[in-house]
């Protein structure tokens, strides 16, 4: 949601900020643009579209600069057009600002401004930023940096704003309440941006502003400070371990696909280190110390939003089963907002790729407030519920780049079942049941290895099926999540509309809506519920309904009822909805191609949601 870059060094930043830009596509967006200082004059440059579109601008209108701050916008204010995107600046012309976020009072801001003689060309919150930065600018007779400081502190919301004036024209000014933001720091150059992507191919050195932090940069160095209490800040450099072929494509037509064929490796690197196989169990070093305390809680919470709620589904059912604790799984963004039984004796696990979802933040934040020890599970080393929690995992699935989440979903419920592993055996599991899932956890990149062969036969399933307007996922027990997750991978990015139901409830309500035009993908191993869920493709057969059925292996019930069969492999009961999301995948993939959408930035989506 929104990208952030920005450049001050002695190269032109054009190419730099534009290349950031490029990598930060992921996002999702609306429209993008550019501010450039050259010798004390601003140039900016702002297109409704894609980068490509902005690249065509610069063209017309070509800039140049050793300090350059550029934007990808996500429209939450005024719809996308050129006018609404950013850079946006002052009344003066001088002060070019470019922000992720949202600002909650910027409607009253608006109205003092106008009354003080200013007038406003966009509908955004984010020129009342800028606009209130100018003002006190103008009448404080304060620094740039001073006054972007002032402006923060009547700000109500959330922001990641790098703000450039031409009367200062060898700074820059950032800072963030909400929105991530890290520094980059080069042999004389600095950058700024939203997340490492942009930063990587320059430099490794990063500082993480916190929240509440502002940075200045200038051609001598930078200096951090918080907001609030204008104290100077000493911070810790970071080296990020990332390189740009692993934010590149390579030979694969997208991120997406790209990053369903990484799981057979990133799968094995989330347990990498941590599987102990002769005592049948796990070792996650971020929780170590925490482990006395979280063995004596009465009770877990779970909370995560979209795909990360599904993995956190999944964690209910095996932490409850293996370690016998009762856990509760809420949406985020209903958690921070009811009422709930938080104290010492509870643990929330908070579960988010990127590590900056605004609702799971906030969730953390009140049950921190209410006593209740925090876990983070993430993906981005250095993120703000990394640094929020008390304790946690990472879940090493590298950089994903596509919106609609893939390897980051499996190695989410990787670390969940090692969870679920480990405090099971400290309360009772037995050696035997821990060892046989280590094993098969241990062999799991073979099955992945196995389900990504049958590419071609998912692909010719999705070709028979792409003009149907709907679909339904139907599984029982642990495999009712990857249902729901299989549901929600194809209507994010074919556009398909789709529904994740338990299998016994399609009875309750779904059935009337089977046809011969809708298929239904049936999760179907060969599990305790295996009678049931062959009773509930007959209900769909008999009402013409074509049916794509996942399973384990193949047998005469599941060929006589069944349109099309995948077959997965057989495996420990455990680790199949770990495998059997992967085809589930593959199909929404090659929906949304045939169907010539946007794979990788699927519309109206963003990557992190940074907003509430």
């Amino acid at each position: 949601m929104c990208g952030i870059v920005g450049y001050l060094g002695v190269k032109d930043s054009i190419p730099i900020i534009i290349k950031g830009l490029k990598r930060l596509e992921y996002r999702g967006y609306d429209s993008a643009g550019v501010a450039v200082l050259d010798e004390g004059q601003l140039c900016t440059v702002k297109q409704a579209g894609k980068v490509k579109d902005l690249e065509a601008a610069l063209i017309e209108s070509p800039c140049s600069g050793r300090i350059g701050i550029a934007h990808t916008r996500w429209a939450t204010h005024g719809e996308p057009n050129d006018v609404n995107a950013h850079p946006h600046v002052d009344q003066t012309g001088k002060i070019a600002l470019i922000h992720n976020g949202i600002i909650e009072n910027y409607n009253s801001l608006r109205e003092v401004l106008k009354q003080q003689g200013v007038s406003f060309t966009s509908e955004t919150d984010t020129e009342v930023l800028v606009q209130l930065i100018s003002t006190i600018y103008q009448q404080d007779n304060l620094s740039f940096t001073m006054s972007v400081q002032a402006a923060l502190q009547e700000v109500v919301g959330a922001y990641g704003i790098v703000a450039i004036c031409a009367d200062e024209p060898d700074t820059i000014v950032a800072a963030r309440f909400g929105s991530p933001l890290v520094l980059g720091i080069g042999d004389g150059e600095y950058y700024i941006a939203s997340d490492a992507s942009p930063i990587v191919e320059y430099t490794r050195n990063v500082i993480y502003l916190d929240e509440g932090e502002l940075v200045t940069i200038t051609f001598t160095g930078y200096t951090i400070r918080k907001i609030a209490e204008d104290n100077i800040v000493t911070k810790e450099i970071t080296r990020i371990d990332l390189s740009v072929e692993e934010i590149e494509k390579g030979a694969f037509p997208h991120f997406m696909l790209k990053e369903i064929y990484d799981q057979e490796r990133t799968i094995k690197d989330t347990m990498r280190g941590r599987l102990l196989l002769s005592e049948g169990s796990a070792h996650l070093g971020g929780i170590q110390d925490y482990l006395p305390r979280i063995e004596k809680v009465r009770r877990f919470y779970i909370t995560a939003c979209g795909t990360s709620w599904h993995a956190g589904l999944i964690g209910k059912y095996i932490l409850e089963e293996f370690a016998n604790i009762p856990v509760h799984i809420e949406y985020a963004s209903e958690f921070r907002y009811r009422k709930t039984i938080l104290d010492g004796n509870t643990v929330v696990i908070a579960i988010s790729q990127s590590g900056e979802t605004a609702d799971t933040l906030a969730a953390i934040r009140k049950a921190r407030e209410q006593g209740a020890l925090t876990m983070g599970i993430c993906n981005v080393v250095g993120s703000s519920i990394a640094r929020e929690t008390d304790c946690g995992v990472y879940t090493h699935a590298g950089p994903e780049i596509g919106v609609a989440s893939t390897k980051a979903f499996t190695a989410q419920v990787t670390v969940l079942l090692m969870l679920a592993l480990l405090l099971g055996r400290r309360r009772g599991l037995s050696l035997d049941t821990g060892v046989a899932l280590v094993n098969a956890l241990d062999s799991i990149d073979q099955l992945v290895r196995h389900t990504l062969d049958q590419a071609n036969k998912i692909k010719q399933v999705a070709k028979e099926n792409q003009q149907a307007d709907n679909f339904l996922y139907l599984g029982r027990g642990l495999n009712f999540p990857i249902a729901l997750e299989g549901a929600l991978k194809c209507k994010e990015i074919s556009y398909i509309h789709a529904e994740g139901y338990p299998a016994a409830e399609m009875k309750h309500g779904p059935i009337a809506l089977i046809d011969e035009k809708m298929p239904v993908v049936v999760i179907a191993p060969h599990d305790r519920t295996f009678d049931k869920i062959i009773s509930n493709i007959s209900e769909v057969k008999a009402r013409q309904g074509r049916v794509i059925a996942i399973t384990d292996k193949c047998c005469p019930e599941l060929e006589r009822i069944s349109d099309f069969i995948i077959e997965v492999g057989e495996m420990h009961r455990i680790i199949f909805p770990i495998v059997a999301t992967i085809p589930l995948q593959i199909l929404a993939y090659h929906l949304a191609v045939y169907r010539g959408c946007n794979v990788d930035q699927p519309r109206n989506l963003a990557k992190s949601v940074t907003v509430e």
